[in-house]
């Protein structure tokens, strides 16, 4: 008996227990909204305020706060603030009028809701039309009638919207959905009136989405010790099937690029097919490997760590080089708002370490930047290529790469020209192969230079080049052929470059993204072009 009665005191002891079990304390982070912490613990907005008296007739939170968060199915005893009374009735949802140039992904980011949601919750019809003066419910966000307070001093600045450069094969249903915005908002945002008009290379502006502020980069690590990889000038191609090596060996091309892009959780292990693929063909292999972008996006430093920690394992197969990215001074390649010279030489510093600790051998190389004078300078939003690399140079990159990356593919001239492209800016280094080559050798003045792109595009045997490719409407094949080899000649008699990869050997795509326009493989299986980079090789 008296066991039973201390089992009965037990559990009475218990049940308050067992009644503050069911809730669970969250403390709000930056950027978080009520509706947001709703969605993640499965519950209604009205249960969170309920739950939480203390947040008064509004909806109105900030990181730091802490939150009880009812279990659902489960009753929880309401937070209360000293001297407050009990729990009010749920609030009404916010109503939201519709002002002159508003868009309903614009209102929905100001809200930290999802457009869908609002279209659901009012019944939208034709979402793509929102007619000023339509009044909206937000749902799940409760109307604050308490007077905002007066303050004084300076005001904050409305955020930066993300800018997003359309890349090759993209589309804007693409691109509305991984910023979760409509199409129809991202036109009237940027005045297009006509989306067959967005072409790679358009920069939009993504509404109401804001750009995420740059990593703070610490001083790179000191590089692990590596001999000199020595070696004179060497021709290669970049290979999409690898389908004509001998048309390659005809061209005295040693070498061969192949990409891989990096996804979270790869194994390198997948890599040693392509590197015995190069080998048993009898090239040289330089693997260019890039990551993803919308991965590495949401926890830089970790996508990063995995990442260096990959090129370690891939430099352990044996491939003879390794680029380190790929064009990560547009946000094709690197994620909006984050891209900086510093951010990405900090990253070169620890893949540097990694490859040399596993394969003091393998060639480091530098991602060549996208060659632009778009952007005006350099900001998270996307640099210029000349920018980019002083910003490298200058935080030590030269420390970190056996050979510096670059990039040249917008030429209509042939590469001993200077000047007279007909085209805007006609005076910018990116239009001449002979100034593009002065500018990265005079940036690094102590480096070697690996092209590891370079080719002229012709719309011959395809026919016209999409609005975005126009400029080289007039290059035909024998001036592809050859400006190359006269490309390959200059570049060998210059004593500064190592690696001259061609783009490329055998695409077929030719779309909005005319990649075969620049194969020296054409139509057929000749090779054109083959003959004089063999000649300027002899």
């Amino acid at each position: 008996m008296r066991r039973l009665m201390l089992l009965a005191i037990a559990l009475a002891l218990l049940l308050p227990v067992a009644a503050v079990s069911a809730q669970i304390t969250h403390t709000v982070a930056r950027g978080q909204t009520l509706y947001s912490i709703a969605q993640r613990y499965g519950i209604t907005v009205a249960e969170i305020l309920t739950a939480n008296p203390w947040i008064g007739s509004g909806n109105v939170i900030h990181a730091g706060n802490q939150l009880v968060i009812p279990v659902p199915g489960q009753p929880a005893a309401p937070a209360q603030q000293p001297g407050q009374p009990g729990p009010a009735p749920a609030p009404q949802e916010v109503r939201h009028t519709v002002a002159p140039g508003e868009f309903l992904s614009l209102i929905a980011q100001r809200y930290g809701v999802s457009y869908i949601d609002i279209i659901n919750r009012n019944n939208l019809a034709n979402p793509d039309v929102l007619h000023v003066g339509t009044v909206l419910i937000i749902p799940g966000v409760v109307a604050d009638t308490t007077p905002a307070p007066v303050t004084g001093g300076e005001q904050p600045q409305p955020a930066a919207e993300v800018r997003h450069t359309v890349a090759r094969g993209e589309y804007l249903g693409v691109i509305a959905e991984r910023y979760g915005v409509l199409v129809a908002d991202i036109l009237r945002r940027n005045n297009i009136s006509n989306p067959d008009l967005v072409y790679p290379g358009t920069v939009l502006i993504i509404p109401g989405v804001v750009a995420a502020p740059a990593p703070e980069v610490g001083a790179p690590p000191p590089p692990v010790g590596a001999p000199a990889i020595g070696g004179g000038f060497a021709l290669g191609g970049q290979a999409l099937s690898f389908a004509w090596p001998h048309h390659m060996h005809a061209a005295r091309m040693t070498w061969v690029k192949r990409q891989v892009r990096y996804h979270a959780g790869d194994n390198a292990a997948n890599v040693r097919g392509v590197i015995d693929q190069a080998h048993g063909a009898g090239f040289r292999v330089l693997l260019s490997i890039v990551g993803e972008p919308g991965q590495m996006a949401g926890n830089p430093s970790g996508y990063i760590q995995e990442f260096v920690n990959f090129l370690g394992g891939v430099a352990s197969l044996g491939p003879d080089a390794i680029e380190v990215w790929n064009e990560q001074n547009i946000d094709r390649e690197w994620p909006s708002g984050q891209i900086s010279p510093q951010g990405y030489t900090s990253m070169l510093s620890q893949a540097w370490n990694a490859i040399k600790g596993a394969n003091a051998n393998v060639m480091v190389i530098s991602g060549a930047p996208a060659p632009t004078g778009f952007f005006g300078g350099c900001g998270g939003g996307g640099c210029d290529d000349l920018p980019f690399i002083r910003g490298m140079a200058a935080a030590g990159a030269a420390n970190y790469m056996d050979c510096v990356g670059v990039h040249y593919n917008e030429g209509i001239l042939g590469p001993d020209a200077r000047s007279g492209d007909p085209r805007g800016s006609s005076g910018h280094y990116t239009r001449y192969y002979s100034r593009m080559f002065e500018t990265y050798a005079s940036v690094f003045a102590g480096k070697p230079l690996c092209f590891t792109e370079i080719g002229y595009l012709t719309s011959e045997g395809y026919g016209p080049l999409p609005a975005g490719f126009a400029w080289a409407s007039n290059v035909t094949v024998a001036n592809q052929a050859a400006w190359l080899g006269r490309a390959v000649t200059l570049a060998r008699s210059s004593g500064r470059v190592r690696l001259f990869i061609v783009w490329n050997v055998d695409a077929t795509r030719y779309d909005s993204d005319p990649q075969a326009g620049f194969a020296i493989v054409r139509p057929g299986g000749d090779c054109p072009a083959c003959g004089h980079l063999a000649a300027a090789m002899a």
